[in-house]
C-alpha cells in the first residue's frame, strides 16, 4: 500500500515539472517578437521624418520662380546715358548695366527667352542696377557719358569696341566702365547670369576675374581642372 502511494506521488511531480516549464516558453516566445516590432517602428518613423521636409521644400523653390515679360528686365530709357546714370544714383543702384544687342542675334535671343524672363533673374538685378540696352547698328541719336551726342552704333563700337553681341557691360555711378565686369555672348544658363550680377554687385570683380569666381563658386568644374592642368605645364 505504502509502495503504491509513493509510485502515485512521484508521477504526479514527473508531470508537473515539465508542465512548469512548458508554461515558460510562450511567454519568452511572445517577447521576441513584440520586441522586434518595436524596433522596426523608429526606423520606419525616422525615414518619413527625412524624407517628407525635402519635398515641400523642392517644390517651393520651383513655384519661385516665373516666366515674365522680358521687357520687364529692361528700364524705360531715352538714350541718354548722363541721364541714366544720374537716375541711377537717385535710385540708389549701384551701377548701370547696358545689354549691347542686335536684330536677328540667336544668342540675344536665347538670353531673353531663357534667362532675362525669369521672374529671379529680374528681381535681383533690378534690385541692383538701372539696365538699358542699346543697338550696335542703331543710327538713334544717343547722349554719351560725357553729354555729347552721337548715335547707338558709334557709342557701342567706338567707346565700347563691341563686335560681337550680347554684351553686358556694368558702368559705375562715376561713368567710368566697371573692373572685370563685361560679358560678351550668352551665358550656359540662367544661374551663371545671376552669379555674375552678385558678383558685380558684392565687389568680388575687384580682386578676381569671373572666370576664377565662378571655379571658386564650384560652377565650372571643367575649366577649373583646365585652368590646374594650364597651370601645372607653367
Amino acid at each position: 500500500m505504502l509502495r503504491t502511494l509513493l509510485l502515485t506521488t512521484l508521477m504526479s511531480l514527473s508531470i508537473s515539472v515539465p508542465a512548469v516549464f512548458a508554461e515558460t516558453k510562450p511567454a519568452d516566445t511572445a517577447k521576441a517578437p513584440e520586441n522586434a516590432s518595436s524596433a522596426d517602428k523608429p526606423t520606419e518613423d525616422k525615414s518619413t521624418a527625412v524624407s517628407t521636409p525635402d519635398k515641400p521644400a523642392d517644390a517651393a523653390s520651383s513655384a519661385k520662380v516665373e516666366t515674365r515679360d522680358v521687357a520687364k528686365f529692361f528700364d524705360e530709357s531715352f538714350n541718354d546715358m548722363k541721364e541714366e546714370l544720374e537716375t541711377a544714383k537717385t535710385d540708389g543702384k549701384k551701377g548701370l548695366l547696358i545689354m549691347f544687342e542686335m536684330d536677328e542675334c540667336p544668342f540675344c535671343h536665347r538670353m531673353k527667352t531663357t534667362v532675362l524672363n525669369r521672374s529671379d533673374i529680374q528681381d535681383y538685378y533690378k534690385e541692383n542696377f538701372r539696365i538699358v540696352t542699346v543697338d550696335i547698328e542703331g543710327d538713334v541719336e544717343l547722349t554719351n557719358f560725357k553729354g555729347e551726342a552721337t548715335t547707338q552704333k558709334d557709342f557701342a563700337l567706338k567707346e565700347f569696341r563691341v563686335r560681337a553681341t550680347p554684351v553686358f557691360q556694368f558702368i559705375g555711378l562715376d561713368g567710368e566702365p566697371i573692373k572685370n565686369a563685361r560679358l560678351t555672348g550668352a551665358t550656359k544658363d540662367a544661374d551663371e547670369f545671376m552669379l555674375f550680377g552678385k558678383y558685380v554687385a558684392d565687389k568680388k570683380n575687384e580682386d578676381t576675374p569671373f572666370s576664377k569666381f565662378k571655379r571658386e563658386q564650384g560652377g565650372d568644374a571643367a575649366s577649373g581642372d583646365a585652368a590646374k592642368a594650364d597651370d601645372a605645364k607653367s
